[in-house]
């Protein structure tokens, strides 16, 4: 059951990842300055159906395309979701409370992809060489 200090550790250890906090004080994590995992701040778009209420807890995961996006979106192993706002916008989101639904190894491919998505393509292919060599049966292609 996956925690945010969990999710919080795979983002700080990707390649030239840095961990920062956003202008709204919330966790913002970029690779060479482009956020690839972030938690947003309310917004009407996502509300809590159980308080009606905006919800307080989403984070962003950036996605390769709308493909990735798509991707993602079908994988029944992670608890993700879009908005209307996020049409046609690569990225998924997944809510902090429902981190502990995940499964473990999806999330870390999913925090690799959304860095993936972000990084150098230099950088990403260094980094995957060096995992492949290492797990040669990694789940997914980043």
């Amino acid at each position: 059951m996956p925690t945010f200090e969990d999710l919080d550790g795979l983002a700080r250890a990707m390649p030239e990842a840095d961990a920062r906090l956003s202008t709204t004080g919330r966790p913002d994590y970029s690779v060479k300055g482009k956020s690839f995992l972030l938690l947003r701040p309310p917004r009407k778009d996502a509300i809590d159906p159980d308080t009606g209420e905006p919800m307080d807890d989403v984070l962003v995961f950036r996605t390769q395309g709308q493909a990735g996006k798509s991707r993602w979106l079908d994988d029944p192993t992670l608890p993700l979701f879009t908005t209307p706002h996020f049409d046609g916008w690569p990225a998924v989101l997944m809510r902090v409370r429902h981190l502990d639904a995940a499964d473990a190894a999806s999330l870390r491919e999913l925090v690799t992809h959304a860095w993936a998505a972000q990084a150098p393509k230099a950088l990403v292919k260094a980094y995957l060489a060096r995992r492949d060599a290492v797990d040669p049966h990694s789940q997914r292609e980043s």
